[in-house]
């Protein structure tokens, strides 16, 4: 039920953190991963550390925030693999500060990177997806979908948007056999939230105060629902935001 061997995923920002997490989950599961990012050393990295392991990986260098390159992003995956069966939309990036320091380009840089990338991929996904009779988008929200975070309204608004966004496709695409998810990651130990907690005292403190796990999240802990999301075992399962948290949302 959770084999996905023969299959094909996009990771957008699949080079580090939760992305790569989630494109080691899919490659362990039997899955041929595509990663896209716009360092191409780091993803360079990435393929090598999965390679290392055995695991079927690429990488392809595209900016998702632009229409065209998403374009020729999809154009090259389809040119190598001839199908595409998984995308998952990770990309993202954050700015913190308080709504009233924040320039309209920094809104910008945040709400493109995070919401518009999601709709750009998944939009380019449409096709293929349908002309092969199924296939499976998840997109990465965050607790900052449901809660609210002082220094993070371009964030919270764009991982919002992103749970709509979900719904929207959701509803627009379950006759074509495509099922559209959102996974909202809690705090999770990466290289962004290594930064916000050099910029908001105190954080790592409370965090781990109101997880019930009593822990912070490791970036493996989503590979799993990435698998799951994937595979034919969530075939019913279309235009959910599942919290994989610890427990921090419902504390």
């Amino acid at each position: 039920m959770f084999q996905l061997t023969g299959k094909v995923a996009l990771v957008t920002g699949g080079n580090g953190g939760i992305g790569l997490a989630m494109a080691r989950g899919l490659a362990r599961a039997g899955a041929t991963v595509v990663i896209s990012g716009r360092d191409a050393g780091k993803s360079a990295a990435a393929v090598a550390a999965l390679a290392a392991e055995g695991l079927q990986a690429q990488a392809i260098e595209a900016d998702v925030t632009d229409e065209a390159a998403v374009s020729r992003l999809f154009d090259a995956v389809l040119q190598r693999h001839g199908s595409l069966d998984m995308l998952v939309n990770n990309a993202g990036t954050s700015v913190r500060k308080q709504p009233q320091d924040l320039s309209l380009a920094e809104w910008h840089t945040v709400i493109d990177t995070n919401l518009t990338s999601a709709f750009l991929c998944a939009r380019a996904a449409y096709a293929p997806m349908r002309q092969a009779g199924a296939g499976k988008i998840i997109n990465i929200g965050s607790m900052l979908s449901i809660l609210g975070a002082p220094y993070a309204s371009a964030y919270g608004a764009s991982k919002g948007g992103v749970v709509q966004l979900t719904r929207s496709l959701a509803t627009a695409w379950a006759a074509d056999n495509i099922q559209v998810n959102a996974v909202l990651p809690g705090w999770i130990d990466t290289a962004l939230t290594r930064k916000a907690r050099e910029q908001v005292p105190g954080l790592y403190e409370r965090v781990l105060g109101r997880t019930p796990a009593a822990r912070w999240g490791e970036p493996a802990d989503l590979a799993g629902i990435a698998v799951f999301l994937a595979s034919s075992g969530s075939d019913f399962i279309t235009g959910t935001a599942i919290p994989v948290d610890g427990g921090y949302s419902i504390a």
